[in-house]
């Protein structure tokens, strides 16, 4: 659980309500399902517009990384790494296949597999700095639906307002609709620039961070097989690890 994150929420939400009270306003007033649906679902149908669906479901799928990051197993990696290094060493590079076998990592399965399979080294590295380049684009293209309702959001919003004062102006002549119109033209600005500072920009630029942290991982790991597969020693492993940390 990333508690950053949830008190981040909190104190946002905490804040705006707070002071909407100190104000003297009602929270009531916030609630507008007619500023909500023009701003939210606008801002859906724009992303989705410049997306494919399996970017935008991915992307979705990421929200959940922002409370609950994923594991970070670079340590781990690195204590198995100098293991595989002293068996390979040790017995040859078939004896890695005993821990192919039991990877739960996709990328380190296959790194192992082309360790065992005798590839060169460089072609080896080449291969998987591919799979990197693959799998952070493809990440960060998710990661970006979030960025990208953080700048359609506020247009919307201002369209929302701009659909409210439409309605305020074509019941001048009825001043009891007259207060619903102005309240959905100033909460569809308030929805669109609130989302997008406070959820959506925030959230892309977690997302992004959490992908970074991937990648370095993954090029630490590219670096860790190339090292074996040219039968480097455990203390050269080690100092290839090293200066990733570094």
């Amino acid at each position: 659980m990333d508690w950053a994150s949830v008190a981040g929420f909190l104190l946002v939400v905490i804040g705006i309500g707070a002071g909407q009270l100190m104000e003297g306003g009602n929270l009531s007033s916030l609630v507008q399902p007619a500023a909500f649906v023009i701003v939210v679902l606008g801002t859906i149908g724009a992303v989705l517009l410049q997306s494919r669906m399996t970017t935008f479901r991915r992307g979705v799928s990421m929200l959940r990384w922002v409370i609950s990051e994923p594991p970070d197993n670079s340590r781990k990696n690195v204590q198995d790494a100098l293991i595989w290094s002293v068996v390979a060493r040790r017995e040859g590079f078939l004896s890695l296949e005993r821990y192919m076998d039991t990877a739960k990592d996709p990328f380190i399965s296959k790194g192992l597999r082309l360790v065992i399979d005798g590839v060169d080294p460089v072609r080896l590295k080449d291969i998987l700095d591919v799979d990197i380049s693959l799998f952070e684009m493809e990440q960060r293209q998710a990661a970006k639906i979030w960025e990208s309702a953080g700048g359609y959001s506020p247009t919307i919003g201002i369209l929302g307002a701009v659909l409210g004062l439409i309605h305020v102006m074509e019941n001048l002549t009825d001043p009891a609709k007259l207060g619903g119109g102005i309240a959905v033209a100033f909460v569809a600005t308030i929805y669109g620039v609130g989302l997008a500072n406070l959820l959506f920009l925030p959230v892309s630029n977690k997302l992004k961070e959490i992908i970074g942290k991937e990648v370095v991982r993954r090029e630490m790991l590219s670096d860790i097989f190339y090292s074996i597969a040219l039968g480097d020693s455990p203390r050269v492993v080690e100092e290839r690890v090293a200066n990733h940390k570094n």
